[in-house]
């Protein structure tokens, strides 16, 4: 009797415990919640799946790249510039909005998202995704030094826009700016495989609104993304596990000056950039624009001639020769190469980021500050730490540049070293200028964006 007691009372509890589950599906709140969901979910294994074939692509050509000498051979005076004019001209005749970074168009977007639908959808739509990878893999065919990263997260709000766009009338609204916030962390996570780095990315540079209205999706888009790309290319780390000895002693003081001169060069890197990019405004004419682009495209190839492979590409392959190769440094022309390369590159005009270009830099400042002070021992240290500083001059995000470069290289026992240098770099920059590089070119598209508006008025 008492276990058909026990038997009845087991029975009873699990059939309350169903209705409770059934219950809650008939709730209409958690069926809105869940439907809003999966528009999310559809978008990320989207944004995963086309990271890993971007990814695979650039990874091709830099292997193609590796097996190519640059230095001394004539033929980079021929195909430099042709892939510089065919980069921009897919650019400049299919969707000038996909040329680039990326990331400002995404920025400008957010800004724009539920107040002005045409103007997010010019600077993010299923065009942009096609005419970006088609010219930044022209270009990097071309040796331009440039990388996926910045692409990718445009792209990977492109695909929420898209998605959000033709969610069906009767569905559950979804905020717009959420979508595309949770799009770029998506992207980046998938393009670094660091889903930390996209979490605080959204936070620290595309939010900036409280982390409580979308912690929920965020995470999700961060997480499948993030899934969607290791299923195919495996739990990798993007720059490896690299030998970093502590910051003791000495290495104090040469973590500080790293992160100064990296933090001042990333600065003076986009200054130069933004003063170009108003100058270039100048340019009205079609035949002006290519004349342009055929002149950078020439001076990159004189500048490839002479200093060779580590000039060109995302400078991945020159990252981690420097952090697993102890044999020696690079050559002292290979900082101001890649500086001057990544500058002429994107002025351009076609599409291609700053992201990896702004770690490749870093890491050859640092090689060329441990040769200077000659300090072999603290060389991984230092580079990482130049990187970080660079990029956070560039981004005026220290929190993300540390993390990304935390969950690149695994390196949890260096992670004061990073976060000081983050630190002090951002406050070199800030110093210098309130805003970043990319809040600068914010501003550019919205100037445009308002253009386009009186011209639209004028014509009705």
């Amino acid at each position: 009797m008492k276990l058909k007691q026990f038997i009845g009372k087991g029975l009873t509890a699990i059939y309350n415990l169903g209705r409770r589950f059934t219950n809650k599906f008939r709730n209409e709140e958690f069926r809105t919640v869940t439907l809003q969901s999966i528009p999310f979910w559809v978008a990320s294994i989207i944004t995963g799946l086309i990271a890993v074939l971007y990814s695979n692509i650039f990874h091709w050509v830099e292997v193609l790249h590796s097996k190519i000498e640059f230095e001394r051979n004539a033929y980079v005076f021929i195909f430099i510039p042709i892939a510089f004019v065919i980069s921009w001209f897919i650019v400049y005749r299919f969707c000038q909005s996909a040329s680039g970074s990326g990331i400002p168009q995404l920025l400008t977007g957010i800004q724009l998202a539920g107040k002005q639908n045409k103007g997010v959808n010019r600077l993010l739509s299923l065009r942009v995704i096609v005419v970006k990878i088609a010219s930044s893999v022209t270009m990097l065919i071309g040796g331009g030094a440039i990388g996926r990263e910045g692409p990718t997260i445009q792209i990977a709000g492109s695909i929420f826009n898209t998605i959000n766009k033709y969610i069906p009338v009767d569905w559950p609204k979804i905020n717009q700016k959420l979508m595309l916030i949770s799009g770029g962390a998506a992207g980046l996570a998938a393009a670094f495989n660091t889903p930390l780095g996209g979490i605080v990315f959204a936070i620290e540079e595309l939010g900036k609104t409280h982390l409580q209205a979308i912690r929920t999706h965020l995470f999700v888009a961060v997480i499948i993304a993030g899934l969607t790309s290791q299923l195919f290319l495996g739990s990798y780390l993007y720059l490896g596990t690299p030998s970093v000895p502590s910051m003791t002693g000495w290495a104090f003081i040469y973590v500080i000056i790293a992160a100064i001169l990296a933090g001042l060069s990333g600065h003076i890197f986009s200054k130069i950039l933004l003063k170009i990019i108003r100058w270039k405004k100048a340019l009205s004419t079609r035949g002006k624009k290519l004349f342009w682009v055929i002149i950078c495209g020439f001076i990159f190839a004189t500048l490839v001639y002479f200093t060779g492979n580590n000039t060109v590409g995302s400078g991945k392959p020159l990252i981690t020769k420097l952090l697993f190769n102890q044999e020696g440094g690079l050559a002292w022309f290979t900082f101001p190469a890649r500086f001057i390369g990544s500058i002429i590159t994107y002025i351009a005009g076609g599409a291609g980021g700053v992201f990896a270009p702004s770690l490749a830099i870093g890491a050859s400042l640092g090689d060329g500050i441990v040769s200077i002070f000659q300090i072999p021992e603290y060389k991984n240290l230092i580079i990482i730490v130049a990187m970080i500083g660079f990029m956070t001059g560039v981004t005026h995000s220290p929190f993300t540049s540390f993390i990304l470069v935390l969950e690149m290289t695994d390196r949890h026992t260096s992670v004061f070293s990073m976060m000081l240098a983050a630190v002090i770099s951002f406050s070199v920059a800030y110093a210098m200028d309130k805003k970043s590089f990319y809040e600068h070119l914010v501003g550019n598209y919205l100037e445009e964006d308002k253009e386009l508006k009186k011209i639209k008025k004028v014509d009705t």
